[in-house]
């Protein structure tokens, strides 16, 4: 096993390799998921001048992987020498190397009904030996192993994450709109609330032509005890549900909340699981789609 890298640079790389159809175009996704710069089947000899282009300063790629593989031919001979040189780019670099059992291999090489990379007149088992051989040096280079043989893709995803992810921030953008009943309900809306049965500071003249980001609606809806029994409820279930979409692949979720004309009620609550959620390390985009609309 190589040891891991000590240097201290912003910069990272990722190099995934293994064998085929051990899952590492779903690797690469989670990676593009994660926010890295992502290239698949990156020729041998450009590896060295797309580190250079990640290191170089004031460069943008500040997080970058990439597949290697034996789509390359001949030229895999030469990864296990230029993975050792990247390693003088001044880079974060790491190697993500994946493998299956042979019966598992097979399998998914029958169900996709696809030969072998080596060649179409070699058979799948003798394709997947020579793999194994002409891969054996970067397996002993690599900082992670995966077997992917009893994996399914939503469990690779979040070893990926758990092992490269950003532990600060979870890894799924929110949006939270407020909106209006009477404007219609947001198209692309995933989760729909509907907080219309909360005292309305519509009806309340000082708070009438303000809207729910004003300290004074909001004041007025946090003190219901319909709303605080709401929240309650609302952010337990929302702290359920966001871990298991998470697991099962979602990397974007759009929670509406709406009330009647979506200046009032809809928007403080927006403010308010905004902020929760936020706080519990989630990314969130908060939206007020009709807060500008006619109060009338």
């Amino acid at each position: 096993m190589k040891k891991t890298n000590a240097k201290t640079s912003t910069h990272r790389l990722v190099v995934i390799t293994g064998l085929s159809g051990s899952g590492k175009g779903s690797a690469l996704k989670a990676f593009e998921d994660l926010g890295y710069h992502c290239v698949d089947n990156l020729p041998i000899d450009l590896i060295l001048k797309f580190a250079d282009l990640c290191s170089a300063p004031g460069s943008r790629i500040k997080r970058a992987a990439v597949v290697v593989d034996i789509r390359e031919g001949e030229a895999m001979g030469e990864l296990p020498v230029t993975y050792q040189k990247l390693d003088r780019k001044g880079l974060k670099l790491s190697l993500v190397f994946l493998e299956a059992a042979d019966k598992t291999l097979i399998q998914r090489f029958e169900e996709t009904r696809r030969p072998h990379p080596l060649g179409a007149n070699v058979p799948v088992r003798e394709g997947i030996r020579l793999e194994r051989a002409l891969l054996k040096p970067m397996r002993h280079l690599a900082d992670a192993i995966i077997d992917t043989s009893s994996m399914n893709v939503h469990e690779l995803r979040s070893f990926i994450q758990d092992r490269f992810g950003d532990q600060r921030h979870k890894t799924m953008l929110i949006s939270v709109v407020s909106f209006g009943f009477r404007f219609g309900v947001p198209q692309d809306a995933d989760l729909v609330f509907d907080v219309r049965f909360l005292p309305n500071p519509n009806y309340v003249a000082q708070l009438r032509h303000k809207t729910g980001r004003d300290p004074a609606v909001r004041r007025y809806v946090d003190s219901q005890k319909e709303t605080r029994e709401l929240v309650s409820r609302l952010t337990d279930l929302l702290l359920f549900l966001l871990p298991h979409y998470i697991r099962e692949g979602k990397s974007y979720l759009t929670i509406a909340i709406g009330c009647t004309g979506g200046r009032h009620r809809s928007v403080a609550l927006t403010e308010r699981i905004s902020s929760i959620l936020h706080d519990e390390g989630y990314e969130i985009k908060t939206l007020h789609r009709d807060i500008r609309r006619n109060a009338s």
